[in-house]
């Protein structure tokens, strides 16, 4: 399945701009900016004008790096669930109606969780071990 090029670039772009802004640096960078528009803003009497255009760069960038995050979270979930379906399928005992079940309807994945911890709890009860 092919990509076109112009939503890989926007990809690339919102993993680069998601990493620059996860590191530490990223945080104190923003808090000296806020710390000098505070002081600059006291200085000149906390004018109006200014106080609505910072309120509207922070909202926009708000709502940028809440795509940013959605995005690369997405792409991290993705990767995981098919670096698990991987594990599931190379490994003989394992129950292949375990791939994909991200698709299940919500009483297949009860039923599936509750038979999990029955099947955690008989093995608990026949361990020797921690007894």
């Amino acid at each position: 399945m092919e990509r076109s090029a112009i939503p890989q670039r926007i990809s690339r772009v919102l993993h680069w701009l998601g990493e620059i802004t996860s590191r530490a640096s990223a945080a104190l960078v923003v808090a000296f900016v806020i710390l000098i528009y505070l002081t600059v803003l006291a200085i000149n009497g906390f004018p109006g004008k200014w106080q609505v255009g910072f309120s509207t760069v922070a909202e926009s960038i708000t709502l940028v790096m809440l795509f940013v995050i959605q995005h690369t979270q997405s792409r991290q979930q993705t990767v995981l669930q098919l670096k698990l379906d991987e594990l599931i399928r190379s490994s003989p005992q394992a129950d292949d109606l375990l791939v994909h079940l991200e698709g299940a309807e919500d009483a297949e994945l009860i039923e599936r969780e509750e038979n999990q911890v029955a099947h955690h709890e008989a093995l608990r009860e026949t361990d020797p071990e921690e007894k």
